[in-house]
């Protein structure tokens, strides 16, 4: 999968198919490490695209003016 090419959409349904494969078990030793090594740079794909639309989202918001960025989080 090259950046170009690749939609977040598409990298997250192969992550989350991985994920499926690899619960599921019934794979090889090698097979299952080819699995979590695409699994990893899949989740550092969609990681990087996702920290580019959140620079995009505050270049905007910071054009706007007047609006505080506060960080993104998972709590509560």
């Amino acid at each position: 999968m090259k950046d170009d090419d690749a939609s977040f959409e598409d990298a997250l349904e192969k992550l989350e198919g991985i994920v499926q494969k690899l619960e599921d078990g019934g794979f090889s030793l090698e097979e299952s490490l080819k699995l979590f090594e695409e699994g990893v740079f899949l989740s550092r794909f969609c990681y990087k695209k996702l920290n580019e639309a959140e620079g995009k989202i505050e270049k905007l918001i910071q054009r706007e003016g007047g609006i505080t960025i506060e960080p993104f989080g998972l709590e509560g």
